[in-house]
C-alpha cells in the first residue's frame, strides 16, 4: 500500500474525530481548489447530499476571501431552506484559516450551528 499524503493523512484524521462527535448530525464538507470553493452539507446516514453551494456560476466568482464569504452565506441559506440548522465542520486536509474560515463564519452568520 502506498503512503499516503500529508494531505490525507489530515483529512482522514479529521474526518474520524468528526464522526465520533457528529452523532446524527450532518455534515458541512468544504473544499477548495485554486479557482474555486465548494461547500456541501451531507448525510452521512444516508448517503446523500442535503444542500450545496460554490463559486462556479453563481453570484461570486473566483477563489478569495470575498467569495468564500459569499458561498458561506449561500450554503447557510441552503440548509435553513433544507431544514438543518445544526452540523459539524468538515475542513477536510485544508487548515481553519483564510478561506476555510471566513467560509465557516459567514454560515455561521447566516444561522448555522457548529
Amino acid at each position: 500500500m502506498a503512503k499516503l499524503s500529508l494531505f490525507e493523512r489530515r483529512r482522514r484524521r479529521v474526518r474520524t474525530a468528526l464522526k465520533s462527535r457528529a452523532g446524527a448530525k450532518p455534515r458541512l464538507s468544504v473544499h477548495r481548489t485554486g479557482q474555486h470553493i465548494y461547500a456541501q452539507v451531507i448525510d452521512d446516514a444516508q448517503g446523500k447530499t442535503i444542500a450545496s453551494a460554490s463559486t462556479l456560476g453563481g453570484k461570486s466568482t473566483g477563489a478569495n476571501v470575498d467569495a468564500a464569504t459569499q458561498v458561506g452565506k449561500d450554503i447557510a441559506a441552503a440548509a435553513q431552506k433544507a431544514g438543518v440548522t445544526s452540523v459539524v465542520f468538515d475542513r477536510g486536509g485544508f487548515l481553519f484559516h483564510g478561506r476555510v474560515k471566513a467560509l465557516a463564519d459567514a454560515a455561521r452568520e447566516g444561522g448555522l450551528e457548529f
